[in-house]
């Protein structure tokens, strides 16, 4: 699964409901088409996949004067599944491909989804998996260079090594700035990042006490 699918159903979720075109200029503004791949054009099409696996369902459908229809969205109970899924999912998930680097960017963005805990365990895992290439990698640095392979083949093993030496580093720094109290999470006080709009009290309703 791509990061989009996981970034697409998080701007739903936070704007409560959300059309086409609200989802891509939110993700254009945080300029995820390139740290995440996400192409504009593919988020339309995510929107109608998503509903057609009920994972989304139609809030409302405008037909302004001018312009197209606008479909606005909406979360459903599986959709918010899926959400809680996809970003566990791909904060354990130490996939170190292209496209696995774009999940675990997707993920991070909605990290504070997660209560403090459940994040934990989740980067914890990582790390050990990270650690565990990390070394990997430097065994056949220092040990593989008589495979017959040429000699500047080396310097790839070294590429590795630096770059999973650098996401361990970011783990533990993460899991030490979570584990000290670093950042609104959904199970604190507070509106942590992406959360759902509250819903509007029901008509008659006394107001909220200040």
């Amino acid at each position: 699964m791509s990061a989009t699918r996981l970034l697409v159903l998080g701007v739903v979720r936070m704007y409560g409901t959300a059309h086409g075109y609200q989802v891509r200029r939110e993700l254009l503004t945080w300029s995820a088409d390139k740290w995440a791949n996400v192409a504009p054009g593919s988020i339309y099409h995510a929107l109608k996949k998503m509903a057609t696996e009920r994972l989304l369902e139609v809030a409302s459908t405008d037909a302004p004067a001018a312009g197209p229809d606008r479909t606005a969205y909406r979360l459903t109970q599986v959709g918010e599944s899926e959400f809680q899924l996809l970003v566990a999912r791909y904060l354990a998930d130490s996939d170190d491909s292209a496209q696995g680097s774009f999940r675990l960017a997707a993920a991070v963005t909605f990290l504070p989804a997660l209560p403090r805990a459940k994040a934990l365990s989740l980067l914890r895992h990582r790390l050990t998996q990270v650690a565990g290439y990390r070394a990997t990698a430097q065994n056949v640095l220092e040990n593989g260079t008589s495979w017959g392979q040429p000699e500047h083949v080396e310097e790839l093993y070294r590429l590795w090594v630096g770059a999973v030496e650098t996401q361990e580093a970011w783990l533990r720094g993460l899991v030490e700035r979570l584990e000290s109290g670093k950042y609104v999470m959904a199970d604190d006080e507070g509106a942590e990042f992406g959360a759902p709009p509250s819903p509007a009290p029901p008509m008659g309703a006394p107001p909220a006490e200040a």
